[in-house]
């Protein structure tokens, strides 16, 4: 095989005179079957599975055993030719089957499910923005409203426990 490869994902390319092209191609095509837009059925797994199937993919702990050790938190696949690692780069992202979220790797580590922007949008609407900054309570004034106050105590302590304004 040739020691070739592409910047990204480690595919290997093909060189000129090369013989048995259609391994190095398979291989390549392998790699982005298991890779590309990858699906994992765990994260954190240290130990490799007994029977896997052809296609599954996990991604590995940070203490790796058997034929995963020396591989911390790579994605691993397995095909019919055995296991394939792929070391992940900053901005990559999985699907985790086993809690439906998507686990980001930051380039020194994974975060599982935690979804990051600047606003969430529904059908184009912003329905959640930024974090503002405190509201006073209510307290005082010349009338006492004991149903008001407590309402609004109620809605204060709602939007702080969202995160929507400062505690």
């Amino acid at each position: 095989m040739t020691d070739d490869v592409t910047a990204r994902l480690a595919l290997p390319l093909l060189s000129a005179g090369q013989a048995q092209k259609e391994m190095t191609h398979n291989e390549a095509l392998t790699l982005l079957d298991l890779f590309a837009h990858p699906v994992v059925l765990a994260i954190g797994i240290d130990t490799p599975p007994a029977t896997p199937v052809a296609g599954q993919c996990w991604i590995v702990g940070a203490a790796p055993t058997g034929v995963w050790a020396g591989h911390a938190r790579h994605l691993a696949g397995w095909s019919d030719g055995g296991w394939r690692f792929c070391i992940p780069k900053t901005g990559m992202r999985v699907w985790n089957l086993s809690d439906a979220s998507e686990a980001l790797f930051d380039g020194s580590g994974w975060s599982v499910g935690v979804v990051r922007g600047s606003r969430l949008e529904i059908d184009g609407v912003q329905v959640v923005a930024a974090q503002q900054s405190t509201i006073a309570e209510p307290s005082g004034g010349t009338v006492a409203d004991i149903e008001a106050r407590e309402a609004i105590s109620a809605i204060l302590a709602a939007l702080h426990t969202h995160g929507l304004i400062a505690a």
